[in-house]
Parts: structure tokens; C-alpha cells; sequence
């Protein structure tokens, strides 16, 4: 704290005089390094090239802000420092303003008005000044500022209001002085700062080296192209086309398809007032053509989805967009390395109509037109893909898709796949298909946690600003994963590889179990030539679909209600009650069961200060269940005339296993409902004699209670570990992740909720099975502990075989038939087991089938910019030189991308190589090569 208030003060300058001896030290920089005093004439002389300095004065006791130019200080532009100007020219009544990384600056200017003069605004660019405009500037911003604010925007999203006004009050914050700088000089700096974007893009791009210049640039030119997609003609081998149509899947494009809805535009502006400078050379389409094309064909009506409610397609009409130019933004991105492609973005204007889909779809593929693989990832692809080449003619002549020998997969997202109807859940699934690795389809949300973040500013924004900005900030998160690919990719291969040899395993020793077992290998044989067929073709019997139909609540209930009403119209039926039969009377009695469970739970998460509302609701509950009890326990008395006897000599024990399936235990002598003892078949026939018909509707409804209450855990487990990865993916900050977990958490409740169910029935079936003399049974319905209750295999955790793999994973359905259920179990489980290690073999093959083709997309632009060297665009010699330095730079970035890149993956062959000794099923891989020498796919550079 004492330096802190020693630089308020001369400090041991106080009595010191300037080193010119002259005249006294008054006067220190805020911007130097130097806190030495100076005087006016040698400050002046000492910021000749430091003109945006914030100077202070000594005066009356303190220092006070005093500027350059009240000091004298001029800048004299058009010649080397050093020379004088024979006609210096004022700029406008000296009221010229420089914007700086110091502040905002009224600056004391001079142009230059000799016969050798150049036009002001190449004179302010000569000095690193950006000019507001070429025709009589009043404002320049220097490079510096212009720099410093484009990286701030990428990192943390600074808006330019935000930042302007951060330099207005680096100038003076006292709130004494008035500020030099009014509300338009604001405005100017926006203008300042979108020419700044978009001559940079051009720059960067190559456009000033053509030789017709800027004019030439085509849509789509200025995005920064992702390299690990396969370019033809850039890094694709000269014989891709002509390989093997096994090897072909290495050479497919992957694009996902998604919208973002947090990129809204309120109705700002208009396309007339605000074009923007970019129109269609980025990543946002050609507006006009896109508006052209909607206003064309917008009364078509967007389909419903029979899939499930898939609220973007099903609203897309009915979407209020009030007071909104555009809801959000469509997109397509490269799937496997998440970068949005040129011409791939456009605006919406009611919801995720598959009217702008598709043209921003065929749109980012015209640049990818003679490759014959193309992958789609798209949540609603299950039902976007069903009338795709319908709508394609009415699309422009220029975006028309010639389908002719190519090959087009539909594939939904792995995070979204679960949401949809079991059919789609396999026909449409990256885990089953050939061909295309470990990819996930979420590339683009991955992408919207970075960009959400500027959507506070651009919804405000004018449409021909708003895009502009967008494409900047798209071409820089293209960049950054360009840049991080050696390490990234790096780290897939290794993980790649080590599964690859787990799953392999995994498969042989399951195979091995089979081979061993009743099912035999004649039986692996014949599914092996199944799923080759179905792999050929997907019109097959889909291997992957259970043939066996599970045994469900809701199908044992049916049944015994058509066999209830079989026996009333054969008369055979003997009913104690004129409308509860047996079955409704069992079936009913295990509802109940449920209900206790679920209020025994709400009701010990009361605490002790609970509210009274929470209170009432729970009372409420109890009140009703109580109700229904009443009415149960009378019908009961006529099935089961001994139960009352039960009830009053004495309280039969309670099952032991509930608490590990974590529902609170009953108290029978509390008295409450949730804790009253149903006494069903199951708990009393180990103590008296029971109706056989009573049993075997029990035992009946409970299997399918145990199958139930199994696949609710499966869900259960499978949605918490995706909103686990989602967690940890995506969400910052507090807020957000509280919420989580408390999504979470519900999760988990119903989770234990299904588990209490489960151990409710086994139990049950327990007791039921000897005096039915049923057996085998439990070998499929183990008892379930919490250890049980683990994701494995397609759930995204890694599998060590059958040994790691908990029992809940090879029950997929329970049948009446027990062989013949179980032997659709080990066919479905073993089609997803060899599908997990071929898509991991895929992945490594993948991978360095990537790794070739960045390297060698690299190669390519690096001989593309040292071409431009050879062929500048200009005569001039200063000009020329700057040119030809530029695209010499430019080739070095990316020969020093490929070197660091082959030094990050020069252990990759022998990683690969290595995980393939001592494997017991290396000579197995179905489809899959390996043959392809890795050496081959990771060269780098020259030495």
C-alpha cells in the first residue's frame, strides 16, 4: 500500500530537474516504463513514437491528465520521422480522434500535401492507423486496439459496446472532465471494426494475392476448411476412387446437422440498410439466393413427425416469432472434428423447418459433390431422410445432388438416440453400423457452448453485422481446432487403440462362452452370415432387433383379461365378486404395492422441517391410499378368507432385501397406510395353503413386474450416464450445474424406485416358485444389488468381456420359452459385441486415414501460399515485397502445423502395432484391415 500511494507523488524526483537542464520535471508518462520526471519539450521528444500515451502533470499539490496534444506534440504523416513536410495539412480543424489501447485520444494530426501525396486513408494505413472511411477520415483506431479487441472477442466475447466503452473510461473515469469522444464515435468504431474483420478474412484467406484481387472471391472462399474431411484433389491419394469398395468408408464425409435456437435476431435493421461485407464468402449462405428460395417455396407444409414428439419439427409452423427476424440459426458441421463448413449456416425463421435444412445442407455438400460416401447425422434424421430427395428439385440448379453411385447414411445423434421409438433406436444407431468408427453425431453441440456466449450482442446486431460477426468467430473456433488437432487426435488413437484390443477380447471370450454352451457354434455361425447380410444390406431382418418379445406387465394383464373373458362366455369362470375377478384382484394388489413404496419414500424425504404444504400433500396421498386399501382388503376377504385371521394373531415379517434397494423399510405396527401389509398369495403361502389360481396369477404378473421394473433400471442407468457426460461437457458455473444435479438426482430416485420394484417381485417369485414347481427361472432373474446397476458396453464405458459385465446386460427379455429366450439374449448381446469391436477397429483405421489427410491438406496449403509468393498481384516493389513476405509466413505456419504434428504422432505405428501381439483374435477382424502400413499414413515433413 505504501508504493501504491508513493507513485501518487514525485517520489525521490520531487526535487531533481529534467535531464535536459533546461527546464524543470513536471511531467510523467502512465503508459512508459520509466516513472522518471520530464520536461514538456523532452516529453514531447520522447513520444514522437508514442503519441497515445496518457500523460500526467504536476500541478497545485497533485498530478492532473494533460494530453499530447495540448502539450504541442503533432503527428505528421507521409514521411520518415526525421524529414519535414513542405505542405503539412491540419486534419479537419484538428479535431481528429485516434482510438488506442490507451483510451480515446483528440489528436493533434498533420497529412501530408507535398506533390507526392497519397490519399489520407492510405496515409493513417501507412502508420498502422485503420481509418473510418477513404474519404476524409476524422477517426482511425490503430492496429493495436483493432488486434486487441479481435482476440478479446474470441475469448471472452467482448461485444464492441463493452469495449469502447472500457477505452472511454481508460481516458478519464473521474466523471469531472467530460469525454472528448460523443455517442458516434462509437458508431464509428463498429464500422471501423467490421471492414477490420472482413479485410482480414480476405487476407487470410489469399484473396489479396489473386491477381483480379478481391472481386474474384466465391462464395464459400473465406472459411477456414477443416482438414481431416476428405477434399478431392487436396488430401485425397490419386487412386481413391478406384480402391476397394471395402476400403471406400475411409474416404466418406461425415456432416452433422443441427439448430441453435440461442442465436436469435430481433427485427433490427433490414438487408438493404445493413448487406454486410461477406455476403456468402464465409460459412452463412448467399442471403439473397436463401431468402429467394424460402419466399419460392414457403407454403410448404412441414411434415409431423410418427416418430415421438420432436417439438422442432412438429411447432416449426405454429413457432412464435414475434418481434424476431430470425429464431436461430441451422447449421452443418464436420461430425468428427466439430467445424462448421462453408456455406453451411442460415438463418431461421420458424423453428427447424426442413425448408432451410435442406438448403443449407446441399449447400455446405456442393463442395464435396464427386465423393460416394456421405454420412448425415441428424437428431431428426429419422424422419428428415424420409422425404429428402423429394424436395430436392425444387432446391437452385447449382445445389441439385446427383445420387448416381453414391452411398448416403442416415445416422441420429448418440445423446438423442434414446429419446426415440426402438426401431429407430437400431436402424438409425452408430453403434451397429459399418464404416463409420467411434463417431457420436454431437459435434455441433459441442460447438454451441462457445458461440452462445456472443448471442446477448448479436441478436442486436443488424443482419449484414450479425453474420459477419459470426463468420469471424466461426473461422476462429475452426482455427483453434486446426491447431489443436495434434494433440486431440493424438489422444483418440490412444484410447482407440486400447479399446480396440478390450472389445476384441471382450467378443473372444464371449464367443468362447457360446461355443461352449447348448447354443453352440452352429448357431454363431448362422448369425455371423446374418448380420454380413444385413451389414450388405439394410433391407435384411435387422440382427440387432430382439425376435423374442418380452414378457410386460401390460401383456400378462391383457392376457389374463382375455382369459377372464374367455371363461365368463364358456361359463367356466368362477368369480366371488360380480366385477373383481382373481387376476384384477392380484394385479391390483401389486399397484398398491408400488404405491406404498412411492410413499414410504416421499414421506421419510419430509424431514423434520418440512412444510406445511408438503405435509398436506403427503396426508392427502395417504388418505386416498387408505381409501383404496379399505376397498381392496374387503374384496380380498372373499378370495382369501384366512387373511384376516393373519392380520389378527400376528404381523407376518417384512422382506429382507429392501433396503439395499433403497425404498424405507414398513413398519406395520405404525398404523399408516404405506406401511399396512397387503398380505398377497406370495406372503402367506409359505404359512397356510393358498388358491393355485391365486399363484399362478401372482407369479405370472410378478415375472413380468421383474422384467419391467429391469428395463426401467437399463433406461434409468443409461440416462444418467448420458446426462453425466453432458455435465461434465458442457455445463459451467453454478447455476447450471446445480440444475443438473437436481435432474440428476430425480433420476436416481426413479432409479432406486425401479430397483425397490425389482427386489418386490424377486422376492415374490422367491417364494411362489416351489409350489409351483417352476425352475430355472432365477438364472435370469438374479437378485439385484446396487453393484449391479452400472452402465457397460454401447453405454460409452469400456468393456473388459463377459467377466466385468454385470447380469442386467445379457437379460434383454424374458420369454415363456426359456431357451429360446435366451438364446435371442446371446444373439442380440453378441451382434453388439462384435459391432462394439469393429466400430473401435474403424475408428484406428479412422484415425490414421485423418492423420494422412491432415498432413497432407497442410502440405497442400503451404505449397498453395508459396505459389502465390511466385505470382504476386502488383508491380509495385513495396507492395510487392509485403506480398510476397506474407505468403512466404503463411507457407511456414503450415510446414511448422506438419512438423509438430508428425513429432506428436511419431509413436502412433508402434502403438498400433503393439496392441496387436498376443491377441487371441487378431486374425478375426470381419471387414476390418489393418493391413495398411501406419508408417505410411503419419509422414511428415522432409528432415
Amino acid at each position: 500500500m505504501n508504493e501504491f500511494l508513493r507513485l501518487e507523488g514525485r517520489g525521490q524526483n520531487s526535487d531533481t530537474p529534467c535531464v535536459c537542464g533546461v527546464e524543470d520535471a513536471m511531467f510523467r508518462c502512465q503508459d512508459c516504463f520509466s516513472v522518471e520526471l520530464a520536461c514538456r519539450s523532452c516529453t514531447i521528444r520522447l513520444h514522437h513514437n508514442s503519441p497515445f500515451h496518457r500523460i500526467k502533470e504536476w500541478k497545485g499539490g497533485f498530478f492532473h491528465p494533460v494530453s499530447l496534444k495540448s502539450m504541442g506534440l503533432r503527428i505528421q504523416l507521409g514521411h520518415p520521422p526525421g524529414t519535414t513536410c513542405c505542405r503539412p495539412t491540419p486534419a479537419f480543424g484538428d479535431d481528429f480522434v485516434i482510438i488506442d489501447v490507451h483510451g480515446v485520444h483528440p489528436t493533434g494530426l498533420d497529412f501530408c500535401g507535398c506533390e507526392h501525396e497519397v490519399s489520407h486513408f492510405k496515409q493513417l494505413l501507412c502508420v498502422r492507423l485503420f481509418p473510418s472511411t477513404v474519404t476524409d477520415p476524422r477517426t482511425a483506431a490503430t492496429f493495436a486496439v483493432l488486434e486487441f479487441f479481435h482476440i478479446l472477442s474470441f475469448e471472452s466475447k467482448v461485444s464492441a459496446f463493452e469495449f469502447y466503452h472500457s477505452l472511454a473510461w481508460r481516458t478519464d473515469n473521474t466523471g469531472i472532465t467530460p469525454i472528448h469522444i460523443d455517442q458516434d464515435r462509437y458508431s464509428v468504431f463498429l464500422r471501423i471494426v467490421c471492414k477490420w474483420r472482413n479485410i482480414k478474412a480476405l487476407k487470410h484467406s489469399g484473396h489479396g494475392h489473386h491477381p483480379t484481387g478481391i472481386s474474384s472471391t466465391q462464395d464459400g472462399d473465406l472459411a477456414v476448411l477443416c482438414p481431416t474431411c476428405p477434399h478431392p484433389g487436396k488430401n485425397l491419394p490419386t487412386n481413391w476412387e478406384t480402391s476397394p469398395s471395402s476400403q471406400q468408408w475411409k474416404y466418406a464425409l461425415f456432416l452433422a446437422i443441427d439448430a441453435n435456437f440461442q442465436l436469435k435476431r430481433w427485427m433490427v435493421s433490414t438487408d438493404q440498410r445493413d448487406p454486410g461485407l461477406s455476403q456468402g464468402w464465409g460459412y452463412f449462405v448467399n442471403e439473397s439466393e436463401y431468402k429467394r428460395y424460402l419466399s419460392t417455396n414457403g407454403e410448404t407444409l412441414q411434415e409431423k413427425s410418427n416418430c415421438v414428439s420432436h417439438n422442432a419439427v412438429n411447432m416449426a409452423d405454429t413457432k412464435s416469432s414475434r418481434g424476431l427476424a430470425a429464431t436461430g440459426v441451422g447449421t452443418v458441421d464436420c461430425a468428427c472434428h466439430d467445424m462448421k463448413l462453408a456455406n453451411g449456416v442460415g438463418d431461421l425463421q420458424k423453428g427447424e423447418k426442413y425448408l432451410n435444412m435442406d438448403y443449407l445442407i446441399f449447400s455446405a455438400l456442393a463442395r464435396f459433390s464427386t465423393l460416394s460416401t456421405i454420412n448425415f447425422s441428424y437428431d431428426i434424421a429419422c424422419q428428415w431422410h424420409k422425404k429428402l430427395w423429394d424436395h430436392l428439385p425444387t432446391l437452385p440448379p447449382h445445389l441439385q445432388f446427383n445420387r448416381e453411385g453414391k452411398t448416403v447414411n442416415f445416422f441420429v445423434p448418440k445423446f438423442y438416440i434414446a429419446a426415440h421409438i426402438e426401431s429407430c433406436q437400431t436402424q438409425f444407431s452408430f453403434n451397429w453400423t459399418p464404416g463409420v468408427g467411434r463417431t457420436d453425431g454431437e459435434a455441433p453441440e459441442r460447438g454451441w457452448a462457445n458461440i452462445n456466449r456472443v448471442a446477448s450482442s448479436t441478436k442486436e446486431m443488424g443482419p449484414g453485422a450479425r453474420r459477419d460477426t459470426l463468420n469471424d468467430q466461426f473461422s476462429n473456433w475452426n482455427w483453434k481446432k486446426i491447431t489443436a488437432l495434434g494433440k486431440t487426435m493424438l489422444r483418440k488413437m490412444t484410447e482407440a487403440v486400447i479399446a480396440q484390443k478390450e472389445h476384441r477380447l471382450a467378443l473372444w471370450e464371449l464367443e468362447s462362452s457360446i461355443n461352449d454352451s447348448e447354443v453352440g457354434a452352429a448357431s454363431l455361425a448362422a448369425w455371423r452370415t446374418e448380420i454380413e447380410a444385413w451389414e450388405m444390406d439394410c433391407s435384411q431382418p435387422n440382427p440387432f432387433q430382439r425376435r423374442v418379445g418380452a414378457m410386460t406387465q401390460a401383456t400378462v394383464r391383457l392376457e389374463l383379461a382375455q382369459r377372464d373373458a374367455n371363461e365368463l362366455e364358456d361359463r367356466s369362470a368362477i368369480s366371488l365378486h360380480a366385477e373383481v375377478t382373481c387376476s384384477v384382484l392380484i394385479s391390483t394388489g401389486i399397484d398398491l404395492e408400488d404405491a406404498q413404496c412411492c410413499l414410504r419414500v416421499d414421506s421419510s424425504a419430509l424431514g423434520q422441517h418440512a412444510t406445511d404444504i408438503q405435509r398436506t400433500k403427503v396426508l392427502t396421498r395417504r388418505n386416498a391410499l387408505q381409501h383404496r386399501l379399505d376397498a381392496w382388503t374387503d374384496i380380498q376377504k372373499l378370495y382369501m378368507p384366512v387373511v384376516p385371521n393373519l392380520q389378527i394373531s400376528s404381523i407376518l415379517p417384512t422382506g429382507s432385501n429392501s433396503n439395499d434397494s433403497g425404498c424405507p423399510v414398513p413398519d406395520p405396527t405404525s398404523g399408516k397406510a404405506e406401511d399396512f401389509q397387503l398380505l398377497l398369495p406370495s406372503e402367506i403361502c409359505n404359512v397356510v395353503p393358498c388358491n393355485k389360481t391365486l399363484l399362478e396369477t401372482e407369479w405370472s404378473l410378478c415375472f413380468a413386474q421383474a422384467t419391467d421394473a429391469l428395463n426401467e433400471c437399463r433406461s434409468h442407468i443409461q440416462l444418467r450416464r448420458q446426462l453425466y457426460q453432458f455435465k461434465v461437457q458442457h455445463l459451467r458455473g453454478q447455476g447450471p450445474n446445480t440444475c443438473a444435479r437436481k435432474t440428476m438426482d430425480a433420476v436416481e430416485e426413479r432409479l432406486m424406485l425401479s430397483h425397490a420394484k425389482y427386489a418386490s417381485a424377486h422376492e415374490a417369485l422367491l417364494s411362489l416358485a416351489p409350489h409351483l414347481e417352476r425352475i430355472g427361472w432365477e438364472h435370469k432373474l438374479q437378485p439385484l444389488k446396487k453393484t449391479h446397476l452400472r452402465p457397460i458396453g454401447d453405454l460409452g464405458q469400456q468393456t473388459q468381456g463377459t467377466v466385468i459385465m454385470s447380469w442386467i446386460w445379457l437379460t434383454h427379455g424374458i420369454s415363456s420359452d426359456d431357451s429360446e429366450g435366451l438364446q435371442d439374449s446371446l444373439h442380440v448381446e453378441w451382434c453388439k459385441a462384435r459391432a462394439r469391436r469393429n466400430r473401435w477397429l474403424e475408428e484406428v483405421q479412422l484415425l490414421l486415414e485423418e492423420m494422412r489427410r491432415v498432413l497432407a491438406f497442410l502440405n497442400w496449403e503451404g505449397d498453395s501460399w508459396e505459389s502465390c509468393a511466385t505470382l504476386p498481384a502488383v508491380e509495385q516493389p513495396k507492395e510487392k515485397e509485403g506480398m510476397i513476405a506474407y505468403a512466404h509466413r503463411q507457407a511456414h505456419i503450415r510446414r511448422g502445423l506438419v512438423a509438430a504434428f508428425a513429432e506428436h504422432w511419431k509413436r502412433v505405428p508402434q502403438l498400433v502395432a503393439s496392441n496387436l501381439d498376443d491377441d487371441p483374435s487378431a486374425d478375426d477382424v470381419e471387414g476390418v484391415s489393418l493391413d495398411a502400413p501406419p508408417c505410411e499414413y503419419i509422414e511428415g515433413p522432409d528432415e
